[in-house]
């Protein structure tokens, strides 16, 4: 079987304050560079994406993989129309030109662009214009995915991640590579889908806790009873859209057995709502709870508190650059209970991060350090914090990961510094990343386990690496432009139908 493989990853949050360009998935931060034909191949096939899983499979199986476009960028607000047109147009131009017998496409499922409700939708039909109706055509997707029915109908079958922090991509690589089989043999395959009627906030949705724990485990037992392949895509809800919210999907060879088992499931995830709340700290609290609970801790025998700057997560389409944390710690005095022993990052400041590489270690210099910016309430984050700063490690930011999340990949964060201020060590970089890998720690020559604090940017998938050195996890809400609560929102497209919150 020859199978045109294709992929296209944004997560968009139509309230964040920073567009996706063309030159964000050219040069794809987190993810491999924007490829085309061999190339794609080449930079996905050993990577953590679904890609790598799917293109590993099909090699298992003697598949003749036909390479269109790869095109990746980190979350943020819209992408533009450019941007999209340029990679719909690469992977529609390709599909014309070659010749296949089925199709995979490795999408995220929450991309909004300028002009483009339902990226991924479009997208799929406008393939399906040229492969025609009977092609078989399977798509993997993120956990965060906001399934459409427009994606529903024209994609032969879906399936989506099932753990956050996403260390399952590889495997729903492989898992869309037996559904592609699947629909390859031919015979009769139904779909159904249902929409659960309220929004999940992104901290609720991590796999490693409950409700969703246990309905990932429901999940899994339905679908051995029945033989039906299930999704539960938990939604990014910031996308302020008609179709944003979770949503349980399944497909089969019969379709009341596909149906009765998408309702069991999703009936499921309705009768956990009141399990599906939140419990966050301002920052003052939460600081002054880290600084409790590490000052309990046996020196030798202690691990790192970890705090979660959940509203400023550049993996949600924050910018990685507000300071509310940062001056929290600064008015407790934690650096001087603490000196050497409690750091923040990263920070996404590429003027202060150049300055103080150009300063070099042991340097002493005056720096800005973060932003005020736009929060989805409309007032603004905390100023930056300005101040005396010493220089205490520098790097390039070329970076290899090799976390649960990332290995495989390198991540470009251009010019990178670790300086220090009051006792406080502030990791700044010229790249945004949200804080998932421990070597994005180290790089800047901190062991993140001899820490006392460490502050992360991110929300839940700082939790695959950190989570098995951390003693305590908080989540702090510090005042940043990505709502913790999707209630918070001031949204305008989202049907009275689905509730805010649980």
């Amino acid at each position: 079987m020859r199978v045109f493989i294709a992929g296209f990853q944004h997560e968009t949050n139509t309230f964040a304050p920073s567009r996706a360009d063309w030159a964000a998935f050219e040069s794809g931060a987190t993810f491999p560079a924007c490829s085309r034909g061999p190339e794609m191949i080449e930079r996905t096939a050993p990577s953590s994406l679904a890609m790598g899983g799917f293109i590993r499979d099909a090699r298992e199986r003697g598949w003749t993989l036909v390479p269109s476009a790869w095109a990746g960028a980190s979350p943020s607000a819209q992408v533009t129309r450019e941007a999209f047109e340029r990679i719909a147009g690469m992977i529609v131009e390709d599909a014309q030109c070659e010749r296949f017998d089925a199709v995979y496409l490795d999408l995220h499922g929450a991309a909004v662009a300028e002009h483009l409700d339902d990226c991924e939708g479009e997208l799929l039909e406008r393939l399906r214009a040229v492969i025609g109706p009977a092609m078989p055509l399977v798509a993997s997707l993120d956990l965060h995915a906001n399934v459409t029915e427009r994606m529903l109908r024209h994609a032969g079958a879906l399936t989506a991640f099932r753990t956050y922090p996403h260390v399952d991509a590889p495997d729903t690589g492989a898992r869309a590579a037996a559904l592609l089989a699947t629909l390859a043999a031919g015979g009769p395959f139904a779909t159904h889908g249902r929409r659960l009627p309220f929004l999940l906030p992104l901290n609720s949705q991590c796999t490693l806790m409950e409700p969703a724990a246990g309905l990932f485990a429901d999940l899994a037992a339905l679908e051995a009873q029945s033989g039906v392949h299930l999704s539960f895509a938990m939604g990014f809800p910031a996308a302020d859209f008609a179709e944003c919210g979770p949503m349980v999907f399944g497909h089969g060879r019969d379709f009341e057995t596909v149906q009765a088992n998408v309702d069991a499931l999703a009936e499921n995830a309705i009768a956990a709502r009141e399990e599906w709340a939140l419990d966050l700290l301002d920052p003052a609290a939460a600081v002054a709870r880290a600084l409790m609970l590490a000052e309990g801790l046996a020196e030798g025998a202690s691990r790192p508190v970890v705090i979660a700057d959940t509203q400023d997560n550049p993996g949600a389409g924050g910018d990685a650059n507000t300071t509310g944390l940062l001056h929290a710690l600064l008015a407790a005095g934690a650096g001087r209970r603490f000196p050497g022993r409690i750091a923040l990052g990263l920070h996404y400041d590429p003027e202060a991060a150049a300055a103080a590489r150009a300063a070099g270690v042991g340097a002493q210099l005056e720096l800005s350090v973060g932003r005020a910016v736009p929060t989805f309430d409309g007032g603004a984050s905390d100023p930056p914090v300005v101040g005396r700063f010493t220089v205490r490690a520098v790097s390039d930011g070329v970076l290899p990961m090799h976390g649960p999340m990332t290995a495989g990949v390198t991540a470009q964060l251009g010019p990178s510094a670790c300086v220090e201020i009051d006792g406080l060590l502030v990791l700044l970089a010229s790249g945004k990343i949200q804080m998932l890998d421990l070597d994005l720690v180290r790089y800047l020559g901190v062991d993140p386990a001899a820490m006392k604090i460490l502050v992360v940017k991110s929300s839940v998938h700082f939790r695959a690496a950190f989570g098995p050195i951390a003693e305590v996890v908080l989540v702090a809400r510090a005042r940043g432009p990505m709502a913790a609560d999707p209630a918070e929102l001031p949204w305008k497209h989202l049907p009275a139908s689905i509730a805010r919150r649980p």
